[in-house]
């Protein structure tokens, strides 16, 4: 039981430091507004510097520090590098959000090799790279959180074959992470699967296509997912690792 303050305590990241990558746009800038609101200090990482400049602003103007650190996170050597800028920065890192993704919605007849390839690394392979290289200055009582999708849950009849795989392997990856780092070294490592926001992968898809499948009739608001986000970032969420939450207004249930 939370023997201090009221349960709402728990929810706070005050004095931790997270890092998000993907942050220049759509679901990640919520992520890294939500998590300086609820007083942690952000690092944030994408390949656009220019639009990591204005997420840091929406970060300093809730009272909190914020870092961009422009890199790919499909290079190793970024990823090293994003973990060694927040130790130089704040000499921690508590949280880390692995957001970053690519989609292809291509019939897999037509689908290229390398086109597939580049898919899995940067939304699989570099959530294992960017893991390895934050476990190893985490402290007992950290997060890993993995954005995966519903995609990697059901097809929803889309040609999407390189991102559903991928985000099944990150659903995999989770599991395998959380049953060998929580024991050993105290992180927990969870996933946060979405079903459709606003950003600029739901652009493309039809209105028509929602309407029939959204149990909710709506799409989901963007603080929704990063409520869900913060309950694992947080104590809030200390029992909570190798777990799937879902957070798609009922999508996968049709």
């Amino acid at each position: 039981m939370n023997s201090g303050g009221s349960v709402l305590d728990l929810f706070r990241l005050d004095g931790r430091v997270v890092v998000i990558t993907g942050a220049s746009s759509g679901l990640g800038v919520s992520f890294a507004q939500s998590c300086a609101q609820a007083g942690a200090d952000v690092v944030v990482t994408a390949r656009r510097a220019d639009r990591l400049k204005e997420t840091v602003g929406l970060i300093e103007a809730t009272g909190r520090q914020g870092l961009a650190v422009p890199a790919d996170v499909s290079r190793d050597g970024d990823c090293l590098r994003i973990v060694q800028a927040a130790m130089e920065r704040f000499g921690r890192l508590d949280v880390l959000v692995n957001n970053a993704g690519i989609e292809e919605h291509v019939p897999a007849s037509r689908l290229e090799i390398d086109a597939f390839r580049r898919v899995i690394d940067v939304n699989l392979t570099a959530c294992f790279a960017m893991a390895q290289a934050a476990a190893k200055v985490m402290v007992p009582g950290s997060s890993i959180i993995n954005v995966a999708s519903v995609l990697g849950l059901t097809t929803l009849d889309f040609p999407s074959t390189a991102y559903s795989a991928s985000k099944a392997g990150v659903l995999g990856l989770t599991r395998s992470l959380a049953r060998q780092w929580t024991l050993r070294k105290g992180i927990r490592v969870n996933a946060l699967l979405p079903g459709f926001f606003p950003s600029e992968m739901t652009e493309t898809v039809p209105v028509e296509y929602l309407q029939d499948r959204l149990v909710m009739g709506r799409l989901g608001r963007p603080e929704e997912l990063a409520a869900a986000l913060v309950f694992l970032a947080s104590d809030a969420g200390g029992y909570v690792t190798g777990s799937e939450i879902v957070v798609d207004g009922g999508l996968t249930i049709t």
